[in-house]
């Protein structure tokens, strides 16, 4: 299940490469007149510092890469794919890895590609210029490797729409982002202050080389946003002007074309808008091609709103009366209130328990400031604190996270999670300091002194578990698959390093029923019912299984 947004993904990315030998996006390549179009020269001072001007990439003692690249649109390209090439050759064979894991037939490939092959013509017409050419100069120290998928240009600009399509295809519920925002009575200072953890989830070889971007554009507001290889759209960032930029997705219903993605829009306003005004009207230009909802806090208003975007509906979720703000993965706006797959979401998937578990611990700590917040993004317990087992999608902290980050604009102060997921130490940086004039580009930008201990849970036994449960599940479903018998003390072993998670119990309920031992099913499906089930087709699921093995033993 943790690894659906990455199966989706790479659907989507299939999806997009139909049309490469016939469509018109094969043959466009953004406008580069006028620009510079020299490649950057790139000194390597060692291996983990590299300078090119004013652009570097370092990465800090964390783990965390730091980037700042200045610029127009190509030259920001150009020296973000120089720095970064290294990184970008190893995120690409991350991912494309995958792809024949998925689908590793290559008739089957194939059938889709031409079957959804008109899925991607229109995308480079919804893409804004100076995007595209970004993406032009990153996709240039692109690993030739794959260029039998797709030229180096247009890969980079299908990848950026892979996550959209995917998502809408399938049809599913999605990963599970959580967000909140509290201001004046609700945060301890009065100003603003935002959290959300980006549940986005391929690998842990994939969330190794998370960056964090420093971008002063030519045109538009200097900002940060935390990203990977290869990303030039934006899922969490914070502009100098103290507008800040989140998202969570909703369910999709299946689009005819391809539109502007989602990551791109929130980019351009994270990188033009100064208030939230200003990013409701370049909200209300784009057409989107997926239903996201897009989190925007503002210094200059000092609040936080919901701009919720579908493929044909657009809506401003305000609380004018309340000094908070909360998001999951479902709509919360009037205009969205009686959306039929809204209402299946909301009954159907984990959101909604989120959302109320992140009421239950704002209501717990009435004035929100940035340790607290890192303890609400670090949460792993359900509703009134009970066990959800490790892992568990209705937690806060689903163990899976790409990153957490916490935000107050008005000081332009940024918090970034290190690894692993949102436990490690939240790094802070100061946005005035960094774009200002005296920055030391081979040094890190952290602001030590105002940095966020690393959660203790790494160092206890429960986290050790979790980690030898990771292995032992994906070893079980491989078993599972192949119908192979499996040992006692493997099963034994299985369960205890989980107790509390529903799954364990299940899959060997499932085990069991595949060996036709009914009772050790039925008191396995049992006990994964008496656990907090994630989904309710998960726990529907288990039910049908039940009630097979009571006939069974009738």
């Amino acid at each position: 299940m943790k690894n659906r947004t990455l199966y989706i993904s790479l659907i989507g990315f299939l999806i997009l490469l139909t049309s490469c030998g016939t469509s018109k996006s094969k043959k466009h390549t953004p406008d580069l007149t006028g620009l510079n179009d020299a490649k950057p020269v790139v000194t390597k001072l060692s291996d983990s510092i590299f300078i090119s001007g004013k652009n570097s990439l370092l990465k800090n003692k964390q783990g965390l890469w730091e980037l700042y690249v200045e610029g127009d649109p190509l030259e920001i390209g150009l020296s973000t794919g120089a720095l970064t090439d290294s990184l970008l050759h190893k995120q690409q064979r991350i991912f494309f890895s995958k792809i024949t894991d998925l689908i590793p037939s290559k008739f089957q490939q194939r059938l889709l590609r031409n079957f959804l092959k008109w899925y991607n013509r229109k995308l480079y017409l919804n893409v804004p210029d100076e995007y595209q050419t970004e993406i032009y100069g990153v996709s240039q120290y692109t690993s030739n490797e794959f260029d039998n998928i797709a030229p180096q240009f247009q890969r980079s600009l299908y990848l950026h729409a892979a996550h959209d399509i995917g998502h809408a295809l399938q049809d599913l519920a999605l990963v599970g982002c959580s967000s909140f925002a509290a201001w004046n009575e609700k945060s301890e200072d009065g100003n603003l202050i935002l959290a959300r953890n980006f549940d986005f989830y391929v690998s842990d070889a994939f969330a190794e080389n998370k960056i964090v971007a420093f971008i002063k554009p030519k045109e538009g507001f200097p900002f940060m946003m935390v990203t990977w290889p290869g990303m030039i759209g934006a899922v969490s960032g914070m502009n100098l002007e103290g507008l800040t930029i989140t998202i969570n997705a909703s369910k999709s219903k299946i689009p005819f074309s391809a539109k502007t993605p989602i990551s791109i829009l929130t980019r351009e306003i994270l990188q033009h808008a100064k208030n939230l005004d200003e990013a409701i009207a370049i909200a209300k230009k784009r057409k989107v091609f997926v239903s996201e909802s897009i989190m925007v806090g503002s210094a200059n208003d000092n609040k936080a709103i919901l701009i919720e975007v579908s493929p044909n509906k657009m809506d401003v979720y305000d609380v004018p009366n309340n000094a908070q703000l909360i998001c999951s993965n479902h709509f919360q706006g009037e205009v969205f209130q009686n959306d039929k797959r809204n209402l299946e979401q909301i009954a159907n998937s984990h959101s909604q328990y989120r959302y109320e578990r992140m009421q239950e611990l704002l209501s717990e700590n009435s004035k929100v400031n940035p340790e607290i917040a890192s303890e609400i993004l670090r949460n792993k317990e359900g509703l009134k604190n009970i066990s959800l087992g490790l892992g568990n999608e209705k937690a806060l902290n689903q163990l899976l996270a790409h990153h957490g980050i916490i935000f107050k604009p008005k000081e332009k102060l940024v918090w970034v999670s290190a690894n692993p997921f949102q436990l490690g130490e939240f790094i802070c940086y100061d946005l005035n300091s960094i774009f200002g004039e005296n920055r030391n580009v081979a040094k890190s930008f952290q602001k030590e002194d105002l940095n966020i201990a690393k959660d203790p849970f790494l160092e206890t036994t429960a986290f050790q578990n979790f980690k030898k449960f990771k292995i032992e599940n994906h070893k079980i479903d491989s078993l599972l698959e192949k119908k192979e018998t499996i040992s006692p003390e493997f099963l034994q072993n299985y369960q205890a390093l989980n107790p509390n998670y529903w799954v364990v119990y299940y899959k060997t309920g499932l085990y069991f029923y595949q060996k036709k031992e009914f009772l050790q099913a039925k008191l396995n499906f049992e006990k994964a019912l008496s656990h907090e089930i994630t989904t309710v087709p998960d726990k529907e699921k288990i039910e049908k299984y039940l009630k097979k093995v009571k006939r069974k033993l009738q």
